[in-house]
């Protein structure tokens, strides 16, 4: 646009030139080998325009004609490029759609029409190519020569730490990737695993460099980036609690600061304080904590902030402790723990019943065995409250990637992943399956009944159902007309009317039915087959 607006311009000023020329007439005198030349003045400025054009029309043929080779070469090597491209663009496509089979043939393809050192991409897509066909170790390979160009080592690195989290080998993958964040430390991957790799090693200075660059250079949230500061911070403060007390004060406040609701950071900061003697703060702190998300080690703390307090005290600390969180199964086990411990036996025992029936566990069930025994020593109840315990879902813990533990951890023992712990219920143990067999088997015989007869009349034993295991061969008893039994054990209703004088035993409350109306209601049933 600004090309033609310029050529627009320079039409418009030579046409004011002639225009002015042409108001202004003149002649023109050159005298050149003897001779006289007389032109008009526009005719001059005509036939000068006209030269310089010739002139530069002559020039660019000539320059044209000149690199004419150049341009052909030129324009063959950039046919050559762009269909070089467009294989590398393909084979790129293919790679991530998983075609290893024409992803090698593009690589090849452009490799033989873009050199190697002019794009590096064919060096990433014969990586590509390698990993789809299955042969690694060409990869890393491949990956490793790419460390030698300083625009490809970034690029080489990931595919080395890429590599290397496959074989499972955690330390050579944070070595790359540790290399990776000296020289970018924007790069997220890599600034992941190097902040795990210091936490495990318990470098929080260095832990807490990276997620200040991470939060200068915005590559994540201001609120996750205080979320992981503060969780370095709790756990540096937890390292240097005894060796170092200024650094963790200093290190604890600010955690606890970044994040008040976080329970293992306030417990932290708490501790700090109650060394000081500003139990006041101290517990302001536990309170805020506790109404977020109440945690035993939370009301442990809170209950016994002064050690020299009275059991009525602790009692008085647990209440208050309780009425900022009612409703609440922890409360209460809280509460029961501190009755327990002032002998006040049937606030502890209605304080647990009511954890209990909020929120059945484990740890509910314990207390009211400890209960049981401590006010009555009934051992059967005891052993009662002990196996409902068993049965019970577990109590809540800090579980990570399936690691259960007692105490907070700032990372996963099992992938090193920062923050994983949560406070919640552990997966359900499964109980024993009871079958129907086995309740069968376990069912205990009924002992053999004896109705009382008439005086003179024969004795009528009235045998129980037995299950088919123990049916076995039985000996042939006497009938009443001297013959033979059958050994088979008869079914109940025969057994009780097997002989007509013989009266049923009935409970005290069963009016019974008369044998003459129960012979009428056989005989008038309807049958199917």
């Amino acid at each position: 646009m600004i090309r033609i607006l310029f050529y627009l311009a320079v039409v418009f000023l030579l046409g004011l030139g002639f225009a002015w020329l042409a108001d202004r007439p003149g002649d023109m005198v050159v005298t050149f080998g003897g001779y006289q030349y007389r032109v008009t003045l526009m005719v001059a400025a005509v036939a000068v325009t006209a030269i310089v054009a010739a002139v530069m029309l002559l020039w660019w043929l000539t320059k044209a004609l000149w690199t004419s080779p150049y341009a052909i070469a030129r324009h063959f090597r950039a046919r050559r490029r762009d269909r070089g491209y467009q294989a590398l663009s393909t084979g790129m496509i293919a790679a991530g759609a998983g075609d290893a089979a024409l992803a090698r043939k593009k690589n090849k393809e452009a490799a033989k029409l873009i050199r190697s050192d002019q794009e590096p991409l064919i060096h990433l897509l014969e990586a590509q190519a390698s990993l789809l066909e299955g042969d690694h170790d060409a990869a890393r390979q491949k990956f490793e020569a790419m460390l030698d160009d300083p625009e490809m080592r970034l690029l080489g690195l990931r595919g080395l730490y890429l590599e290397a989290e496959r074989l499972g080998d955690r330390a050579a993958a944070r070595h790359y990737a540790g290399r990776a964040a000296g020289l970018a430390p924007q790069l997220g991957w890599a600034a992941e695993s190097t902040m795990e790799e210091k936490a495990e090693r318990g470098d929080w200075d260095g832990a807490l460099a990276l997620v200040d660059a991470q939060k200068a250079s915005r590559l994540v949230e201001r609120d996750v980036a205080n979320n992981r500061r503060s969780v370095l911070l709790t756990a540096k403060a937890m390292s240097l609690l005894d060796s170092d007390f200024n650094a963790a004060r200093t290190a604890a406040l600010e955690a606890n600061r970044l994040r008040p609701d976080f329970g293992p950071a306030a417990i932290v900061a708490a501790k700090v304080l109650f060394r000081q003697n500003d139990v006041r703060k101290g517990s302001k702190l536990l309170e805020a904590a506790w109404k977020a998300e109440p945690l035993p080690d939370i009301a442990e703390l809170y209950v016994h902030a002064r050690p020299g307090d009275a059991v009525l005290d602790r009692l008085a600390r647990a209440k208050k402790l309780q009425s900022l969180k009612q409703n609440n199964p922890e409360s209460s086990l809280t509460v029961a723990r501190a009755a327990l411990g002032a002998q006040d036996y049937a606030l502890a025992r209605s304080e647990a019943t009511a954890a209990a029936r909020m929120q059945p566990r484990e740890g509910a069930y314990l207390l009211l065995a400890d209960i049981e025994e401590a006010e009555t020593g009934n051992q059967g109840k005891v052993r009662q409250w002990l196996s409902k315990a068993v049965r019970a879902p577990r109590d809540p813990a800090w579980v990570a990637d399936g690691v259960v533990s007692e105490r907070w951890a700032p990372f996963s023992p099992v992938t090193g992943r920062l923050d994983a712990f949560e406070w919640r219920a552990p997966e359900e143990r499964l109980g024993h399956l009871i079958e129907q067999e086995d309740e069968t088997a376990e069912r205990v015989p009924i002992p053999s009944i004896r109705a009382a007869q008439p005086a003179g009349d024969d004795i009528v034993e009235i045998e129980p159902e037995v299950a088919p295991a123990d049916a076995g061969a039985r000996p042939a008893k006497a009938g009443p007309d001297g013959g033979t039994e059958s050994s088979e054990p008869k079914p109940r209703d025969e057994a009780i009317l097997d002989d007509g004088d013989a009266e049923p035993i009935r409970l005290p409350d069963d009016p019974g039915v008369d044998p003459d109306e129960d012979r009428e209601n056989v005989q008038r049933r309807f049958r199917l087959f």
